[in-house]
Protein backbone atom coordinates (compact mmCIF):
# COMPACT_ATOMS: atom_id res chain seq x y z
CA UNK A 1 0.00 0.00 0.00
CA UNK A 2 1.41 3.37 -1.05
CA UNK A 3 1.26 6.16 1.53
CA UNK A 4 -0.30 9.31 0.11
CA UNK A 5 1.70 12.44 0.74
CA UNK A 6 0.04 14.70 3.28
CA UNK A 7 -0.89 18.16 1.95
CA UNK A 8 1.16 21.00 3.50
CA UNK A 9 -0.33 22.64 6.55
CA UNK A 10 -1.93 26.01 5.82
CA UNK A 11 0.05 28.92 7.28
CA UNK A 12 0.00 32.69 6.96
CA UNK A 13 3.25 34.18 8.29
CA UNK A 14 4.16 37.86 8.57
CA UNK A 15 7.93 38.16 8.65
CA UNK A 16 9.17 41.37 10.25
CA UNK A 17 11.77 42.68 12.68
CA UNK A 18 14.87 44.83 13.02
CA UNK A 19 16.68 45.91 9.86
CA UNK A 20 19.77 43.75 9.39
CA UNK A 21 18.47 40.87 11.53
CA UNK A 22 18.16 38.45 8.62
CA UNK A 23 14.67 38.89 7.14
CA UNK A 24 15.88 38.34 3.57
CA UNK A 25 17.69 35.13 4.53
CA UNK A 26 14.61 33.97 6.46
CA UNK A 27 12.38 34.69 3.47
CA UNK A 28 14.61 32.61 1.18
CA UNK A 29 14.49 29.78 3.71
CA UNK A 30 10.69 29.88 3.80
CA UNK A 31 10.63 29.86 0.01
CA UNK A 32 12.77 26.72 0.05
CA UNK A 33 10.22 25.15 2.42
CA UNK A 34 7.43 25.77 -0.10
CA UNK A 35 6.04 29.08 1.12
CA UNK A 36 4.82 31.65 -1.37
CA UNK A 37 6.73 34.78 -0.30
CA UNK A 38 6.28 38.47 -1.08
CA UNK A 39 8.60 41.22 0.13
CA UNK A 40 7.76 44.77 1.27
CA UNK A 41 3.99 44.44 0.94
CA UNK A 42 2.25 47.81 1.56
CA UNK A 43 0.16 47.58 4.73
CA UNK A 44 -2.86 49.12 3.00
CA UNK A 45 -2.90 46.22 0.51
CA UNK A 46 -2.45 43.37 3.02
CA UNK A 47 -6.16 42.62 3.55
CA UNK A 48 -6.98 42.40 -0.16
CA UNK A 49 -3.77 40.48 -0.84
CA UNK A 50 -4.50 37.93 1.88
CA UNK A 51 -8.14 37.63 0.81
CA UNK A 52 -7.01 36.71 -2.70
CA UNK A 53 -4.48 34.20 -1.39
CA UNK A 54 -6.99 32.63 0.99
CA UNK A 55 -9.37 32.10 -1.94
CA UNK A 56 -6.59 30.07 -3.58
CA UNK A 57 -5.47 28.23 -0.45
CA UNK A 58 -5.67 24.85 -2.17
CA UNK A 59 -3.01 26.02 -4.63
CA UNK A 60 -1.09 28.31 -2.24
CA UNK A 61 -1.49 26.86 1.29
CA UNK A 62 1.61 28.48 2.83
CA UNK A 63 2.22 32.22 2.57
CA UNK A 64 4.90 34.47 4.08
CA UNK A 65 4.74 38.26 3.69
CA UNK A 66 7.72 40.45 4.60
CA UNK A 67 6.63 43.76 6.12
CA UNK A 68 8.77 46.33 7.93
CA UNK A 69 9.63 49.99 8.45
CA UNK A 70 10.47 50.52 4.79
CA UNK A 71 6.71 50.96 4.25
CA UNK A 72 5.27 54.24 5.53
CA UNK A 73 2.03 52.90 7.06
CA UNK A 74 3.61 49.88 8.72
CA UNK A 75 4.05 51.19 12.27
CA UNK A 76 0.53 52.60 12.62
CA UNK A 77 -1.51 50.10 10.61
CA UNK A 78 0.18 46.70 10.87
CA UNK A 79 -1.20 45.39 14.19
CA UNK A 80 -4.78 46.63 13.53
CA UNK A 81 -4.61 44.88 10.15
CA UNK A 82 -3.45 41.64 11.78
CA UNK A 83 -6.38 41.82 14.22
CA UNK A 84 -8.80 42.07 11.28
CA UNK A 85 -7.31 38.92 9.74
CA UNK A 86 -7.68 36.75 12.85
CA UNK A 87 -11.30 35.85 12.11
CA UNK A 88 -10.41 33.53 9.22
CA UNK A 89 -8.05 30.65 8.58
CA UNK A 90 -5.19 30.19 8.38
CA UNK A 91 -4.58 32.39 11.41
CA UNK A 92 -1.89 35.03 10.93
CA UNK A 93 1.42 34.42 12.70
CA UNK A 94 4.03 37.11 13.33
CA UNK A 95 7.68 36.02 13.04
CA UNK A 96 9.97 38.73 14.45
CA UNK A 97 13.74 38.71 13.87
CA UNK A 98 16.17 40.75 15.94
CA UNK A 99 19.87 40.87 16.83
CA UNK A 100 22.15 42.70 19.25
CA UNK A 101 23.28 46.26 18.51
CA UNK A 102 26.88 45.10 18.12
CA UNK A 103 25.98 42.45 15.55
CA UNK A 104 23.71 44.81 13.60
CA UNK A 105 26.44 47.46 13.47
CA UNK A 106 28.90 44.90 12.14
CA UNK A 107 26.46 43.73 9.48
CA UNK A 108 25.72 47.27 8.27
CA UNK A 109 29.44 47.98 8.19
CA UNK A 110 30.17 44.84 6.18
CA UNK A 111 27.40 45.43 3.63
CA UNK A 112 28.07 49.20 3.37
CA UNK A 113 24.31 49.78 3.45
CA UNK A 114 22.77 52.65 5.47
CA UNK A 115 20.23 51.94 8.17
CA UNK A 116 16.76 52.97 6.88
CA UNK A 117 16.08 55.10 9.98
CA UNK A 118 19.56 56.55 10.44
CA UNK A 119 19.03 59.38 7.90
CA UNK A 120 21.99 61.71 8.52
CA UNK A 121 22.86 60.25 11.93
CA UNK A 122 24.86 57.21 13.06
CA UNK A 123 23.72 53.69 12.25
CA UNK A 124 23.50 53.00 15.99
CA UNK A 125 20.97 55.84 16.37
CA UNK A 126 18.82 54.27 13.67
CA UNK A 127 19.05 50.83 15.28
CA UNK A 128 18.01 52.12 18.69
CA UNK A 129 15.15 54.16 17.22
CA UNK A 130 13.86 51.21 15.23
CA UNK A 131 14.02 48.93 18.28
CA UNK A 132 11.89 51.42 20.23
CA UNK A 133 9.38 51.85 17.41
CA UNK A 134 8.97 48.09 16.95
CA UNK A 135 8.63 47.22 20.66
CA UNK A 136 4.84 46.80 20.50
CA UNK A 137 5.03 44.60 17.41
CA UNK A 138 7.77 42.50 18.98
CA UNK A 139 5.63 41.97 22.07
CA UNK A 140 2.74 40.83 19.87
CA UNK A 141 4.88 38.39 17.87
CA UNK A 142 4.18 34.65 17.96
CA UNK A 143 7.84 33.77 17.32
CA UNK A 144 10.85 35.92 18.22
CA UNK A 145 14.28 34.85 17.00
CA UNK A 146 17.58 36.42 18.02
CA UNK A 147 19.84 35.91 15.00
CA UNK A 148 22.95 37.38 16.65
CA UNK A 149 24.80 34.08 16.82
CA UNK A 150 23.43 32.49 13.64
CA UNK A 151 25.11 32.42 10.28
CA UNK A 152 22.95 31.98 7.19
CA UNK A 153 22.95 28.17 7.41
CA UNK A 154 22.26 28.06 11.15
CA UNK A 155 19.32 30.45 10.76
CA UNK A 156 17.99 28.23 7.99
CA UNK A 157 18.25 25.11 10.18
CA UNK A 158 16.59 26.91 13.09
CA UNK A 159 13.66 28.08 10.96
CA UNK A 160 13.22 24.66 9.41
CA UNK A 161 13.01 23.08 12.86
CA UNK A 162 10.31 25.55 13.87
CA UNK A 163 8.17 25.36 10.75
CA UNK A 164 8.53 21.65 10.08
CA UNK A 165 7.13 21.08 13.56
CA UNK A 166 3.78 22.28 12.20
CA UNK A 167 1.75 23.82 14.98
CA UNK A 168 3.58 21.96 17.74
CA UNK A 169 5.31 24.10 20.35
CA UNK A 170 9.05 24.29 19.71
CA UNK A 171 10.88 24.54 23.04
CA UNK A 172 14.43 25.82 22.57
CA UNK A 173 16.80 25.27 25.51
CA UNK A 174 19.82 27.57 25.26
CA UNK A 175 22.90 27.75 27.48
CA UNK A 176 24.69 31.10 27.57
CA UNK A 177 27.29 33.15 29.43
CA UNK A 178 26.23 36.36 31.15
CA UNK A 179 29.56 37.94 30.18
CA UNK A 180 28.39 37.73 26.54
CA UNK A 181 24.88 39.05 27.21
CA UNK A 182 21.45 37.49 27.75
CA UNK A 183 19.79 36.03 24.60
CA UNK A 184 17.38 38.67 23.31
CA UNK A 185 14.62 36.18 22.53
CA UNK A 186 14.52 34.60 26.01
CA UNK A 187 11.07 33.78 27.43
CA UNK A 188 12.30 32.11 30.63
CA UNK A 189 15.75 32.79 32.11
CA UNK A 190 17.36 30.72 34.85
CA UNK A 191 20.60 31.92 36.47
CA UNK A 192 22.74 28.97 37.61
CA UNK A 193 25.79 30.95 38.75
CA UNK A 194 25.11 29.78 42.32
CA UNK A 195 26.16 26.23 41.41
CA UNK A 196 29.77 25.33 42.14
CA UNK A 197 32.05 26.33 39.32
CA UNK A 198 34.31 23.83 37.47
CA UNK A 199 36.28 26.79 36.09
CA UNK A 200 38.34 26.85 39.29
CA UNK A 201 39.27 23.16 39.07
CA UNK A 202 42.41 22.88 36.87
CA UNK A 203 41.56 19.52 35.34
CA UNK A 204 37.96 20.60 34.58
CA UNK A 205 38.60 24.15 33.32
CA UNK A 206 39.47 23.13 29.72
CA UNK A 207 36.38 20.91 29.48
CA UNK A 208 32.75 21.90 28.93
CA UNK A 209 29.46 20.95 30.53
CA UNK A 210 29.07 18.29 27.85
CA UNK A 211 31.71 16.16 29.61
CA UNK A 212 30.72 13.60 32.25
CA UNK A 213 33.40 14.89 34.65
CA UNK A 214 32.00 18.44 34.64
CA UNK A 215 28.43 17.15 34.86
CA UNK A 216 29.29 15.07 37.95
CA UNK A 217 31.09 17.97 39.59
CA UNK A 218 28.20 20.39 39.04
CA UNK A 219 25.46 18.04 40.22
CA UNK A 220 27.27 16.21 43.03
CA UNK A 221 26.10 18.60 45.83
CA UNK A 222 22.65 17.81 47.16
CA UNK A 223 21.40 21.38 46.70
CA UNK A 224 22.27 21.21 42.97
CA UNK A 225 20.19 18.07 42.55
CA UNK A 226 17.34 19.60 44.52
CA UNK A 227 17.43 22.76 42.37
CA UNK A 228 17.40 20.75 39.16
CA UNK A 229 14.44 18.64 40.29
CA UNK A 230 12.49 21.83 41.04
CA UNK A 231 13.50 23.32 37.67
CA UNK A 232 12.30 20.25 35.77
CA UNK A 233 9.06 20.17 37.75
CA UNK A 234 8.40 23.85 37.02
CA UNK A 235 9.11 23.58 33.29
CA UNK A 236 7.03 20.41 32.90
CA UNK A 237 4.16 22.16 34.67
CA UNK A 238 4.39 25.21 32.39
CA UNK A 239 4.89 23.60 28.97
CA UNK A 240 1.37 22.13 28.59
CA UNK A 241 -0.02 25.55 29.51
CA UNK A 242 1.98 27.18 26.70
CA UNK A 243 0.68 24.48 24.34
CA UNK A 244 -2.94 25.20 25.34
CA UNK A 245 -2.30 28.90 24.81
CA UNK A 246 -1.24 28.12 21.25
CA UNK A 247 2.30 29.44 21.64
CA UNK A 248 4.53 28.41 18.74
CA UNK A 249 7.99 28.93 20.21
CA UNK A 250 9.40 29.04 23.73
CA UNK A 251 13.02 29.92 24.50
CA UNK A 252 14.35 28.73 27.86
CA UNK A 253 17.75 30.29 28.58
CA UNK A 254 20.14 28.86 31.18
CA UNK A 255 22.99 31.19 32.14
CA UNK A 256 26.27 30.99 34.02
CA UNK A 257 29.26 33.33 33.92
CA UNK A 258 31.03 32.14 30.77
CA UNK A 259 28.45 29.79 29.25
CA UNK A 260 30.89 26.87 29.15
CA UNK A 261 30.39 24.68 32.22
CA UNK A 262 27.39 25.02 34.56
CA UNK A 263 24.82 26.36 32.10
CA UNK A 264 25.79 23.74 29.52
CA UNK A 265 25.44 20.89 32.02
CA UNK A 266 22.05 22.11 33.25
CA UNK A 267 20.70 22.86 29.75
CA UNK A 268 21.77 19.43 28.48
CA UNK A 269 20.00 17.63 31.34
CA UNK A 270 16.90 19.82 31.09
CA UNK A 271 16.46 19.23 27.35
CA UNK A 272 16.67 15.47 27.93
CA UNK A 273 14.16 15.58 30.80
CA UNK A 274 11.43 17.56 29.00
CA UNK A 275 11.36 15.66 25.70
CA UNK A 276 7.80 14.78 24.75
CA UNK A 277 5.66 13.79 21.77
CA UNK A 278 3.57 16.89 22.42
CA UNK A 279 6.32 19.42 21.64
CA UNK A 280 9.70 19.67 19.92
CA UNK A 281 12.80 20.27 22.05
CA UNK A 282 16.03 21.75 20.66
CA UNK A 283 19.31 22.32 22.50
CA UNK A 284 21.88 25.04 21.73
CA UNK A 285 25.08 25.94 23.59
CA UNK A 286 25.53 29.53 22.47
CA UNK A 287 28.82 30.41 24.14
CA UNK A 288 30.33 27.00 24.84
CA UNK A 289 33.29 27.41 22.48
CA UNK A 290 34.09 31.07 23.08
Amino acid sequence: MVNEQQPPQERLVFLTGISGAGKSAAMHCLEDMGFYCADNVPTVLIQDFVRTLRARRAEIPQVALVVDVRERGFLSDFLPTIDLLRGDTPKPEILFLEASDEVLLRRFSETKRPHPLALNSRALDGIKRERELLAEIRNAADIVIDSSNFNHYQLRDHLMTIFQAGHKLVCSVVSFGYKFGVPLDSDLIFDVRFLRNPYYVPQLKPLTGESEAVDRYVFEPEDATRFFDMLVSFVKEMLPRYVREGKAYLNISIGCTGGKHRSVAVAKRLAAEIESKDWVVTLTHRDCLK
